[in-house]
Order: C-alpha cells, then structure tokens, then sequence
C-alpha cells in the first residue's frame, strides 16, 4: 500500500513538473509481451516511459536500469525494484548483462530499454547497442516498439537537481520485428530510424 501511495505520488510529480503524457501512433497499449525500445536523455526517461503505460501493464513491464547508478544507495535502489519494478544490469563486468533481461522476457514479461546505453544531450538518438538486437533474436515472439521520448534532456537535463517545467511526450511507434536473414547492422539502422520517425513527428 505505501509502495502503491509513492509510486503515484512520484508519477503525480513528474507529470505535474515536465507532462510525459503518451501518444500511441503506431500501436496501442495492449497485452501482449513488447520490448519498448527509446532515446535516452535523462534519468526522467524511465519514470516517463514507465508511468505512460496502464497500471495493469505496468505489473509486467520492467524497465531496464543500470546497476552502476540504480543500484547504489538504499533510496534510489529502492526506488528502481520496489517503486518502479525494474530490473538492474551491470554494464560493465558482466559475462551476460542480458541475463536478467531474459530471465523476465521468459517468464512472459515485456521490457524498457534504451538502446544507446547512456543518456545523451541531443534531440536525436546515438548509435544503439547490440543488446537489443540480440534480444529480438531470441525472442521473436515479443513486439519490438519504438518510442521517443521529447524535451526530457531539456527539462532534466545532466547535473540538474529539479526538473524544468518543460513538456513532454512520449510518442509510440509501430512494432517492429527482426527480418528473416537480416544482420545485426541492418537491423539496428532500421530500428534506430523508427525512433528517429518518431523525433520527426513531434517536431511537426
């Protein structure tokens, strides 16, 4: 009941202070088992992303945060597993970082994850990792959906400690799915060029 009561009250915050509010283009919010897949531009983007989703939604998605920053301190850790129901990684040192990842894609659960591996200033995306790639890969039966998430590296951006009140969106693509016989490259590019699409559309 707390954990419920704060969580709410983080999404109330957030919400009131930079918006993050969604808009499905290309899907809507349905049941079935998605790697959300976004730019990364602050540490508002798990929040925003996370919170656009239904609640019953939010029971089986698991955003996906780094160890390295989550994990350390007993309030952002709680924060990131109790309040937000992610899942942490090691970025560095780990002979498997998508194990975790897999461990919940197996058991049904859908992810959040920001394929750059690190936040970025700018509007467009940076090159994505590979992790994604291998993702879809062993998971073919998962809906691979793009989002754009506008405005956060202006509203938070690094160094801050309170938000601008700068709006923001969260804008859902179409699904994507890896191509029979398409390479690592080709796909990452196409991926990549669906959560451009989106930038592009908030821009108009």
């Amino acid at each position: 009941m707390i954990v419920a009561l704060l969580r709410e009250a983080v999404f109330a915050l957030t919400r009131f202070l930079v918006g993050g509010h969604p808009r499905w283009i290309g899907c809507g919010p349905d049941e079935h088992q998605r790697i959300y897949f976004a730019n990364h531009a602050s540490h508002l983007d798990t929040i925003i992303l996370w919170a656009a989703l239904p609640v019953a939604l939010r029971r089986v998605t698991h955003p996906v945060a780094a160890a390295d920053y989550w994990g350390t301190g007993a309030i952002k850790r709680f924060i990131a597993l109790r309040v937000l129901n992610a899942v942490l990684v090691e970025r560095t040192g780990s002979r498997d970082p998508l194990s975790p990842l897999r461990a919940e894609l197996e058991r049904g659960h859908s992810l959040v994850i920001f394929p750059e591996g690190t936040r970025r200033q700018e509007i467009l995306p940076g090159k994505f990792k590979s992790g994604l790639y291998h993702l879809a890969k062993d998971y073919p039966d998962a809906e691979l959906v793009p989002v754009y998430l506008s405005n956060l590296a202006r509203a938070y951006p690094k160094g801050a400690i309170v938000p601008a009140p700068i709006s923001s969106i969260a804008s859902f693509g179409t699904p994507l799915s890896l191509e029979s016989g398409e390479d690592k490259e080709g796909f990452l590019t196409r991926a990549h060029e669906a959560v451009c699409a989106l930038a592009e559309g908030n821009a108009a």
